[in-house]
């Protein structure tokens, strides 16, 4: 999948993209889990890689971020994002680059280095390692030491529970390829599915956190799922998903 595919996939759903954010159970589950990564950003500054609209860029700066700089490739998402966090106020305190983040972002008035670097559903875009490893570089070049990083990606493509629209969003056309898999995903919200093509390594979905490390960072951990508010209010719904995790939100430090 070429990275023009992906700008032009989400450039043509970028108005209705955070609608699945609102109105699925997948999506809730998702927002909380971020919430909980991030912890408190009060005064901080975070560079959101393949931010898209900004959503998690405005939900940063509502809680008290100073800054965040969002970088993403498709320039409608950036432009629908400039305009919600204009019409919420917070505009001032966040920026928004058009760049494709796995190449040198070094064109960019970015600053020097961040609190906080999340990366959240971009390395599902990433079908070979040398891409995996310009994205996490930059990511940890970006990051002060001492700073967090923060990801979330799909945690099994393979599992069966994709296979369905229970919590809004299913996997389909999976497809093979060296050291990983491509496919579709379908997020289902108020409307028709949104559906963007997607692509993960194994080594992203193998279940270990020993790459992060290899990228210099530390204390890697999975947000746990069966924590979450959400969850507790209706375990009986979420039982499948407690069982077999089906998005992974993995927070890590840089050493200082």
């Amino acid at each position: 999948m070429s990275r023009l595919n992906v700008a032009d996939e989400y450039n043509a759903q970028a108005s209705d993209y955070e609608t699945f954010t609102v109105t699925t159970p997948i999506g809730r589950l998702e927002t909380e889990l971020y919430l909980t990564a991030l912890g408190d950003p009060n005064g901080l500054s975070v560079l959101d890689l393949g931010g898209g609209t900004g959503l998690r860029a405005r939900q940063a700066v509502e809680r008290g971020a100073s800054l965040v700089d969002v970088v993403d490739i498709s320039a409608e998402m950036l432009f629908v994002g400039k305009e919600a966090a204009s019409t919420l106020g917070v505009g001032d305190r966040v920026r928004w680059f058009e760049a494709d983040v796995s190449q040198s972002l070094r064109h960019l008035d970015l600053k020097d280095s961040y609190d906080i670097v999340q990366a959240n559903w971009v390395l599902d875009y990433v079908g070979t390692p040398e891409v995996l490893d310009r994205i996490l570089t930059t990511a940890v070049k970006y990051l002060r030491p001492g700073g967090r990083f923060i990801c979330v990606h799909v945690a099994n493509p393979k599992s069966s529970i994709l296979k369905s629209n229970k919590y809004g969003v299913s996997y389909t056309d999976l497809e093979e390829i060296p050291g990983g898999l491509k496919y579709y995903v379908n997020l289902w919200g108020t409307g028709p599915p949104v559906k963007f093509g997607g692509v993960s390594l194994e080594v992203l979905y193998s279940g270990s956190l020993a790459m992060f490390k290899e990228f210099g960072l530390v204390d890697a951990q999975v947000i746990p799922v069966e924590k979450t508010e959400i969850v507790k209010e209706d375990p009986g719904f979420w039982k499948d998903c407690v069982e077999e995790p089906i998005i992974e939100f993995v927070t890590a430090l840089k050493p200082n």
